[in-house]
Formats: C-alpha cells, sequence, structure tokens
C-alpha cells in the first residue's frame, strides 16, 4: 500500500499542564531573588544611609584603600585628609568603610 495508516493524536494537555511545566522557572526566580537580588539592595541601603550620615572628622576608607579622615562634606565630593597638609577629593559613594574614631592613629 502507499499511504500509511494514520494513528490517532493524543489529546491536547489540560489548562494545568502549562502551570507544571513553568513551575521550575517560576522557583529559579525566586531562589535568585532570597539569594542574590534582595542581599545586594539591603547592602545598597545600608551603604547610602551611611554616606547620608557621614560628618566631618569621621575616619573612613575610600574606594583603593585610600585611609583618610574627612575634612570637608561636599554635595557629592567628600575631601580627606590622608596625611598632614595633604588633602584628596573622592565622590561620596567612593567612600567604603566608616571606621572606628582613633584607628588612624593606631596604625601610625
Amino acid at each position: 500500500m502507499l499511504i500509511n495508516e494514520a494513528w490517532a493524536q493524543a489529546a491536547a494537555p489540560g489548562p494545568g499542564a502549562d502551570l507544571w511545566s513553568i513551575m521550575p522557572i517560576i522557583l529559579m526566580f525566586v531562589v535568585l531573588y532570597f539569594l542574590m537580588i534582595r542581599p545586594q539592595m539591603k547592602r545598597a541601603k545600608e551603604h547610602k544611609t551611611m554616606i547620608e550620615a557621614l560628618q566631618k572628622g569621621d575616619e573612613v576608607v575610600a574606594a583603593g584603600g585610600v585611609l583618610g579622615r574627612i575634612s570637608k562634606i561636599g554635595e557629592s565630593y567628600v575631601s580627606l585628609q590622608i596625611a598632614p597638609n595633604v588633602e584628596v577629593q573622592v565622590q561620596r559613594p567612593a567612600v567604603q568603610v566608616l571606621l572606628p574614631k582613633g584607628t588612624i592613629k593606631s596604625i601610625e
């Protein structure tokens, strides 16, 4: 015979099958949110709060490991005194860590 026999197709899956097929993807996004996105947002919020609370005289570590005492604070820049008569200006977000008072003297 030249024509093959026709076989009946299985019925189309019900509406619930589509939900179960995308469930692993949804689960991966939930895990990604709680393990990566949420902690990063928390750290960014803490850093922003720390930068807004900077005051003259605070001892900080800036990006690149520059250690200094804040001598002037501007809208978007901070002047750090890194040695006697030596000041460096850095952007406020470049300040990474606020150190306890007296840290610079204990290092010298």
